[in-house]
């Protein structure tokens, strides 16, 4: 893997990873630039500590229009950076400008996962303000069907993280960056 990462490392560019809450985003993001010894960003948490609050406050008090509006800022800021693993919010895709900086500055992943799987990863988790609801399965399967064609646009890779482990899922990220960038 060290010969691998050295070649991508002479080309620098980003990669960028788009999917639904749950789909291993930041779990992915992590080991990919740790592997590929790039820095790792996390959107959602780069607005967070831009206002000191977590997203759940900032949907609270903003709405989603407000938090939609400081994801789209700290994406301009986030695609301007080189050599970065970024992992994104799962509503990024929904603004047309988000996706055109993320095609126009980066490899962009899309993490696909099945509603059962993220279901299983997020039951525990009071963090995601969107499935503070009554039904979590209908929500996502809203979302889903909403941005799915979105991520489809913005992909330039589509990777199921519902049925590999994560080391595999980085192994298919850097092959197909590699791939693109030797094209």
């Amino acid at each position: 893997m060290v010969g691998l990462t050295e070649t991508i490392m002479d080309e620098l560019e980003n990669i960028f990873l788009v999917g639904l809450m749950g789909a291993g985003k930041t779990t992915i993001g992590r080991q990919l630039a740790k592997t590929l010894r790039w820095p790792f960003y996390d959107s959602d948490k780069a607005i967070e500590e831009r206002t000191g609050v977590d997203i759940s406050t900032i949907f609270e008090f903003e709405g989603e229009g407000g938090f939609r509006d400081r994801e789209e800022k700290m994406i301009l800021q986030l695609t301007q950076l080189r050599g970065i693993v970024l992992a994104t919010g799962g509503g990024v895709v929904i603004r047309e400008k988000n996706r055109n900086l993320l095609k126009k500055n980066g490899f962009v992943v899309y993490l696909q996962c099945s509603i059962d799987k993220i279901l299983e990863r997020t039951k525990h988790d009071l963090q995601r303000p969107l499935l503070q609801t009554d039904n979590p399965r209908g929500r996502l399967e809203t979302l889903l069907l909403q941005r799915e064609p979105l991520y489809f646009t913005a992909a330039d890779l589509i990777v199921d993280t519902g049925s590999l482990q994560s080391k595999e899922v980085v192994v298919q990220i850097i092959n197909a960056y590699k791939a693109m960038r030797n094209s």
